[in-house]
């Protein structure tokens, strides 16, 4: 259980600041936005006060130390996520990585974005309320796509 922990902790966050890298990438090199930690810390933080689903989450009552919560709820789920692979593949898998778990993993949880977090914060299933939805949907996928990239290459290192 301590191994499948650790690993779990290693391997999300590899792959999470791999995802984050790539953000700078794109922001630095093609001028796009970098996620709004802020606005998803703001949205976590409401949950427990029953509030899921908001019109628009930057009209939402700020919280205290929103951008703090969103980073950490950003990495809680990078780690929530490895722990699936590992649930599913075993810890084995860690010790001998490869590449196609990784990215199931990667490419299904797309819709957590899709289909929890997006509607949540009140642009819609998909981004559909958003005028770039087809856009941001792409980079959903290739987002998911380098964390996929992320989660493989630091089993890969870590073994």
């Amino acid at each position: 259980m301590v191994e499948f922990i650790l690993r779990s902790v290693v391997i999300g966050i590899g792959a999470t600041a791999l995802l984050d890298l790539w953000a700078q990438v794109l922001k630095r090199a093609f001028g796009m936005p970098a996620p709004n930690w802020a606005m998803v810390g703001r949205w976590f933080a409401h949950l427990p006060r029953g509030r899921f689903l908001h019109d628009d989450i930057a009209r939402s009552e700020p919280v205290a130390n929103e951008l703090a919560i969103g980073w950490m709820a950003h990495y809680a789920v990078g780690i929530l996520f490895a722990g699936i692979v590992l649930a599913i593949w075993g810890v084995g898998w860690a010790h001998a990585p490869t590449f196609l778990p990784a990215l199931i993993v990667g490419l299904a949880t797309v819709g957590c974005g899709w289909f929890i977090l997006q509607p949540g914060m009140g642009a819609g299933i998909a981004a559909s309320k958003r005028s770039n939805a087809n856009t941001l949907r792409l980079m959903n996928i290739v987002g998911h796509t380098v964390f996929a990239i992320g989660l493989y290459g630091t089993a890969l290192l870590t073994r």
